[in-house]
Protein backbone atom coordinates (compact mmCIF):
# COMPACT_ATOMS: atom_id res chain seq x y z
CA UNK A 1 0.00 0.00 0.00
CA UNK A 2 1.85 3.21 -0.99
CA UNK A 3 2.25 5.57 1.75
CA UNK A 4 1.53 9.59 2.14
CA UNK A 5 5.14 9.97 2.57
CA UNK A 6 6.01 8.56 -0.54
CA UNK A 7 4.21 11.66 -2.86
CA UNK A 8 6.21 14.69 -3.43
CA UNK A 9 5.44 17.82 -1.40
CA UNK A 10 2.37 19.84 -2.55
CA UNK A 11 2.02 23.10 -1.30
CA UNK A 12 -0.67 25.73 -2.91
CA UNK A 13 -2.76 28.29 -2.28
CA UNK A 14 -6.64 29.41 -2.01
CA UNK A 15 -7.83 32.70 -3.34
CA UNK A 16 -11.80 33.82 -3.30
CA UNK A 17 -12.41 35.70 -6.57
CA UNK A 18 -12.37 39.47 -5.43
CA UNK A 19 -15.28 41.53 -6.19
CA UNK A 20 -14.21 45.37 -6.37
CA UNK A 21 -11.72 46.44 -8.49
CA UNK A 22 -9.33 47.34 -4.83
CA UNK A 23 -9.75 43.98 -4.26
CA UNK A 24 -8.73 43.26 -7.72
CA UNK A 25 -5.72 45.31 -7.18
CA UNK A 26 -4.93 43.50 -4.12
CA UNK A 27 -5.18 40.05 -5.23
CA UNK A 28 -2.70 40.90 -8.07
CA UNK A 29 -0.52 41.96 -5.24
CA UNK A 30 -1.02 38.83 -2.84
CA UNK A 31 -0.72 36.64 -6.23
CA UNK A 32 2.89 38.09 -7.25
CA UNK A 33 4.08 37.26 -3.42
CA UNK A 34 3.30 33.64 -3.15
CA UNK A 35 3.75 32.74 -6.93
CA UNK A 36 7.31 33.15 -5.72
CA UNK A 37 7.56 30.29 -3.95
CA UNK A 38 6.27 28.21 -6.85
CA UNK A 39 3.52 26.28 -5.76
CA UNK A 40 1.69 23.61 -7.23
CA UNK A 41 -1.30 25.75 -8.27
CA UNK A 42 -3.57 28.38 -7.27
CA UNK A 43 -7.30 27.62 -6.38
CA UNK A 44 -9.95 29.88 -6.82
CA UNK A 45 -13.38 29.37 -4.74
CA UNK A 46 -16.82 29.66 -6.42
CA UNK A 47 -19.22 31.37 -4.26
CA UNK A 48 -22.48 29.64 -3.09
CA UNK A 49 -25.01 28.56 -5.12
CA UNK A 50 -22.59 29.85 -8.30
CA UNK A 51 -23.01 33.35 -7.36
CA UNK A 52 -19.41 34.25 -8.31
CA UNK A 53 -19.52 31.85 -11.26
CA UNK A 54 -17.89 34.65 -14.14
CA UNK A 55 -15.65 35.94 -11.28
CA UNK A 56 -13.94 33.00 -10.58
CA UNK A 57 -13.80 32.41 -14.73
CA UNK A 58 -12.26 35.49 -15.01
CA UNK A 59 -9.87 35.10 -11.74
CA UNK A 60 -8.63 31.75 -13.06
CA UNK A 61 -8.12 32.90 -16.35
CA UNK A 62 -5.77 35.45 -15.08
CA UNK A 63 -3.86 33.65 -12.68
CA UNK A 64 -2.82 31.12 -15.31
CA UNK A 65 -1.89 33.69 -17.84
CA UNK A 66 0.41 34.52 -15.40
CA UNK A 67 2.50 31.30 -15.37
CA UNK A 68 1.41 28.86 -12.74
CA UNK A 69 -1.47 26.40 -12.99
CA UNK A 70 -4.73 27.68 -11.74
CA UNK A 71 -7.67 25.28 -10.07
CA UNK A 72 -10.98 26.66 -10.19
CA UNK A 73 -13.62 25.51 -7.50
CA UNK A 74 -16.60 23.84 -8.82
CA UNK A 75 -19.62 23.14 -7.16
CA UNK A 76 -22.67 21.05 -7.59
CA UNK A 77 -25.36 23.38 -5.93
CA UNK A 78 -27.54 25.38 -9.03
CA UNK A 79 -25.54 23.09 -11.52
CA UNK A 80 -27.12 21.69 -14.29
CA UNK A 81 -25.65 19.42 -16.35
CA UNK A 82 -24.90 21.87 -19.58
CA UNK A 83 -23.71 24.50 -17.54
CA UNK A 84 -21.23 22.09 -16.18
CA UNK A 85 -20.42 20.92 -19.84
CA UNK A 86 -20.32 24.84 -20.70
CA UNK A 87 -17.62 25.37 -17.91
CA UNK A 88 -15.41 21.97 -18.68
CA UNK A 89 -15.19 23.14 -22.24
CA UNK A 90 -14.12 26.77 -21.22
CA UNK A 91 -11.60 26.08 -18.88
CA UNK A 92 -10.31 23.36 -21.03
CA UNK A 93 -9.87 25.68 -24.30
CA UNK A 94 -7.97 28.20 -21.98
CA UNK A 95 -5.33 25.51 -20.83
CA UNK A 96 -6.82 24.53 -17.23
CA UNK A 97 -6.51 21.54 -16.20
CA UNK A 98 -6.50 20.87 -12.77
CA UNK A 99 -10.17 21.20 -11.14
CA UNK A 100 -11.22 21.20 -7.26
CA UNK A 101 -15.09 19.40 -7.61
CA UNK A 102 -17.24 20.46 -4.37
CA UNK A 103 -20.83 20.02 -3.16
CA UNK A 104 -21.08 23.10 -2.19
CA UNK A 105 -23.28 24.98 0.68
CA UNK A 106 -27.08 25.72 0.08
CA UNK A 107 -27.62 29.56 -0.35
CA UNK A 108 -30.17 30.80 2.14
CA UNK A 109 -33.53 29.67 1.04
CA UNK A 110 -32.60 27.53 -1.42
CA UNK A 111 -34.54 23.76 -1.29
CA UNK A 112 -32.60 22.08 -4.02
CA UNK A 113 -28.82 21.81 -4.68
CA UNK A 114 -29.56 21.23 -8.51
CA UNK A 115 -28.99 18.51 -10.89
CA UNK A 116 -25.58 17.35 -8.74
CA UNK A 117 -26.63 16.15 -4.85
CA UNK A 118 -23.54 14.82 -4.26
CA UNK A 119 -19.85 15.36 -4.97
CA UNK A 120 -18.97 12.15 -6.34
CA UNK A 121 -21.82 12.96 -9.06
CA UNK A 122 -20.06 15.96 -10.20
CA UNK A 123 -16.85 14.46 -10.08
CA UNK A 124 -18.49 10.83 -12.19
CA UNK A 125 -19.86 13.23 -14.65
CA UNK A 126 -16.44 15.44 -15.42
CA UNK A 127 -14.59 12.11 -16.19
CA UNK A 128 -17.58 11.04 -18.27
CA UNK A 129 -17.13 15.13 -20.44
CA UNK A 130 -13.49 14.98 -20.38
CA UNK A 131 -11.70 12.02 -19.86
CA UNK A 132 -8.13 12.26 -17.81
CA UNK A 133 -7.87 15.84 -19.00
CA UNK A 134 -8.34 17.37 -15.51
CA UNK A 135 -6.58 16.20 -12.31
CA UNK A 136 -9.27 16.46 -9.68
CA UNK A 137 -8.96 17.57 -6.11
CA UNK A 138 -11.99 16.55 -3.69
CA UNK A 139 -12.66 17.57 0.05
CA UNK A 140 -12.36 15.66 3.17
CA UNK A 141 -13.15 16.85 6.36
CA UNK A 142 -10.68 15.16 9.35
CA UNK A 143 -13.20 15.55 11.92
CA UNK A 144 -16.56 15.09 10.45
CA UNK A 145 -18.58 17.15 7.95
CA UNK A 146 -20.45 18.76 10.42
CA UNK A 147 -23.83 18.02 8.25
CA UNK A 148 -22.38 13.85 7.94
CA UNK A 149 -24.64 11.37 10.17
CA UNK A 150 -22.17 10.06 11.64
CA UNK A 151 -18.63 9.40 11.30
CA UNK A 152 -18.90 6.36 9.18
CA UNK A 153 -21.38 7.50 6.74
CA UNK A 154 -19.19 10.98 5.99
CA UNK A 155 -16.18 8.41 5.31
CA UNK A 156 -18.16 6.16 3.28
CA UNK A 157 -19.14 9.50 1.08
CA UNK A 158 -15.59 10.27 1.34
CA UNK A 159 -15.05 6.85 -0.48
CA UNK A 160 -17.71 7.62 -3.42
CA UNK A 161 -15.40 10.52 -4.20
CA UNK A 162 -12.69 8.85 -4.65
CA UNK A 163 -14.14 6.14 -6.55
CA UNK A 164 -15.64 8.11 -8.53
CA UNK A 165 -12.55 9.53 -9.90
CA UNK A 166 -10.96 12.23 -8.01
CA UNK A 167 -6.60 12.25 -8.42
CA UNK A 168 -5.89 14.19 -4.81
CA UNK A 169 -7.92 15.49 -1.45
CA UNK A 170 -7.98 18.91 0.22
CA UNK A 171 -8.79 18.83 3.96
CA UNK A 172 -10.84 21.20 5.71
CA UNK A 173 -8.56 23.51 8.26
CA UNK A 174 -8.27 22.21 11.33
CA UNK A 175 -5.71 22.48 14.43
CA UNK A 176 -5.79 19.05 15.54
CA UNK A 177 -2.85 17.15 13.85
CA UNK A 178 -3.97 13.53 15.49
CA UNK A 179 -7.72 13.98 13.49
CA UNK A 180 -5.84 14.32 10.16
CA UNK A 181 -3.63 11.25 11.20
CA UNK A 182 -6.58 8.95 12.21
CA UNK A 183 -7.66 10.37 8.69
CA UNK A 184 -5.18 9.44 6.64
CA UNK A 185 -4.74 6.16 8.71
CA UNK A 186 -8.19 5.26 7.84
CA UNK A 187 -7.74 5.85 3.83
CA UNK A 188 -4.96 3.49 3.96
CA UNK A 189 -6.62 1.00 5.73
CA UNK A 190 -9.61 1.50 2.94
CA UNK A 191 -6.72 1.38 -0.01
CA UNK A 192 -6.43 4.91 -0.54
CA UNK A 193 -3.53 5.98 -1.68
CA UNK A 194 -4.30 9.60 -3.22
CA UNK A 195 -2.32 12.19 -1.79
CA UNK A 196 -4.76 14.21 1.60
CA UNK A 197 -3.04 17.33 1.61
CA UNK A 198 -3.72 19.37 4.68
CA UNK A 199 -5.70 22.40 4.97
CA UNK A 200 -4.07 24.92 6.58
CA UNK A 201 -5.86 28.21 7.34
CA UNK A 202 -3.75 31.14 9.31
CA UNK A 203 -5.34 32.83 12.39
CA UNK A 204 -5.26 36.35 12.01
CA UNK A 205 -8.09 37.40 13.76
CA UNK A 206 -9.99 35.38 16.76
CA UNK A 207 -14.02 36.76 15.98
CA UNK A 208 -13.45 36.05 12.46
CA UNK A 209 -11.92 32.64 12.91
CA UNK A 210 -14.76 31.87 15.38
CA UNK A 211 -17.36 32.42 12.80
CA UNK A 212 -15.94 30.57 9.99
CA UNK A 213 -15.07 27.59 12.03
CA UNK A 214 -19.06 27.65 13.11
CA UNK A 215 -19.75 27.85 9.30
CA UNK A 216 -18.09 24.79 8.21
CA UNK A 217 -17.68 22.30 11.47
CA UNK A 218 -13.97 23.24 12.09
CA UNK A 219 -13.11 21.91 15.76
CA UNK A 220 -11.01 24.95 17.88
CA UNK A 221 -9.61 23.07 20.76
CA UNK A 222 -11.14 24.68 23.87
CA UNK A 223 -6.75 25.66 24.84
CA UNK A 224 -6.60 27.16 21.83
CA UNK A 225 -10.05 29.03 21.94
CA UNK A 226 -9.04 30.12 25.60
CA UNK A 227 -5.42 31.31 25.07
CA UNK A 228 -6.84 33.67 22.30
CA UNK A 229 -9.64 34.54 23.81
CA UNK A 230 -7.59 35.75 26.30
CA UNK A 231 -5.59 38.50 24.40
CA UNK A 232 -8.70 40.68 23.79
CA UNK A 233 -8.50 43.20 21.54
CA UNK A 234 -4.53 42.71 20.90
CA UNK A 235 -4.52 41.71 17.73
CA UNK A 236 -0.75 41.70 17.69
CA UNK A 237 -0.30 39.28 19.97
CA UNK A 238 -3.09 37.06 18.62
CA UNK A 239 -1.53 36.84 15.97
CA UNK A 240 1.84 36.33 17.30
CA UNK A 241 0.39 33.40 18.74
CA UNK A 242 -1.26 31.80 15.96
CA UNK A 243 1.57 32.30 13.88
CA UNK A 244 3.70 30.01 16.75
CA UNK A 245 0.70 27.53 16.79
CA UNK A 246 0.24 26.88 12.82
CA UNK A 247 4.22 26.72 12.31
CA UNK A 248 4.13 23.84 14.70
CA UNK A 249 0.94 21.93 13.36
CA UNK A 250 2.57 22.34 9.49
CA UNK A 251 5.62 20.72 11.12
CA UNK A 252 3.98 17.90 12.80
CA UNK A 253 2.14 17.36 9.79
CA UNK A 254 4.87 17.49 7.10
CA UNK A 255 7.11 15.66 9.58
CA UNK A 256 4.47 12.69 10.03
CA UNK A 257 4.30 12.74 6.31
CA UNK A 258 1.87 15.17 4.67
CA UNK A 259 2.14 15.35 1.10
CA UNK A 260 1.83 19.08 1.41
CA UNK A 261 -0.09 22.02 2.50
CA UNK A 262 -2.71 23.84 1.31
CA UNK A 263 -3.25 27.27 2.76
CA UNK A 264 -6.65 29.48 2.83
CA UNK A 265 -5.04 32.60 2.37
CA UNK A 266 -7.97 34.73 2.66
CA UNK A 267 -6.77 36.77 0.02
CA UNK A 268 -3.88 37.70 2.40
CA UNK A 269 0.05 37.44 1.96
CA UNK A 270 1.67 38.01 4.96
CA UNK A 271 0.08 35.03 7.53
CA UNK A 272 1.22 32.27 4.67
CA UNK A 273 4.69 33.79 4.64
CA UNK A 274 5.63 33.86 8.14
CA UNK A 275 4.60 30.33 8.43
CA UNK A 276 6.73 29.04 5.25
CA UNK A 277 9.30 31.37 6.75
CA UNK A 278 9.00 29.64 9.95
CA UNK A 279 9.38 26.23 8.13
CA UNK A 280 12.19 27.13 5.98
Amino acid sequence: MQSQKTHPQLFSFEFYPPKTEEGAANLQLVHSKLAKLNPDFFSVTFGAGGSTRDLTFTTVIEIQAKGIAAAPHLSCVASTKANIRAILKDYQDHGISKIVALRGDLPSGMMSAGEFRYANELVEFIRQETGDHFQIHVAAYPEIHPQAASGAEDFKNFKRKVAAGADAVITQYFYNAEAYFYFVDACEKSGITIPIVPGIMPITQYTQLFRFSEMCGADIPRWLRKRLESFGDDRESVQAFGLDVVSELCRRLLDGGAPGLHFYTMNQAAPTLAILENLK
